[in-house]
């Protein structure tokens, strides 16, 4: 059987998205939503009809944001997380987000051709923090073959 990996990423805005604050996170999400769905081994990505997730919540916090995608491998994720522009957006994220103090992003594998849902994935998230890394939710410290989250993680 073919899997593909899912992984959920979640935040706490610090500001509302239209604070002038956010201006540089919010103009800069269709860009990089378009370069996830246009990268090699992307499969699907959470989104509404304003093409990105920024109103889903994956809790009743109206402050949690949400990114939830299937990739048909590790390795094509970590090359978009790691090796694009995204990586540059990503050091930002404390200008953006709070700190949570609890693991807020986890992969676990899915068959081919499976959408997860919120609970879903929010059930890994839960998982992972109550356990740590497993085959059932991991992030990628469980992964040794990861090589670019371990040269170019960012701060």
């Amino acid at each position: 059987m073919i899997s593909h990996i899912a992984q959920l990423n979640i935040g706490r805005f610090r500001y509302p998205t239209d604070d002038p604050r956010m201006a540089a996170f919010m103009k800069n999400l269709d860009r990089i939503n378009a370069l996830a769905e246009h990268s090699e081994g992307f499969v699907w990505r959470l989104k509404d009809e304003s093409n990105n997730a920024t109103a889903i919540r994956p809790a009743s916090d109206p402050t949690m944001a949400v990114n939830l995608s299937v990739w048909e491998s590790v390795e094509a994720l970590e090359r978009f997380v790691w090796a694009t522009v995204h990586k540059q957006l990503y050091n930002r994220k404390r200008d953006w987000f709070e700190e949570l103090g609890a693991p807020h992003f986890v992969m676990w594998p899915i068959p081919a051709g499976h959408i997860p849902d919120l609970a879903e994935a929010t059930g890994r998230l839960e998982y992972l923090r109550a356990r740590g890394d497993t085959d059932f939710a991991f992030g990628w410290s469980h992964l040794a073959h990861i090589k670019l989250w371990m040269s170019r993680k960012c701060g």
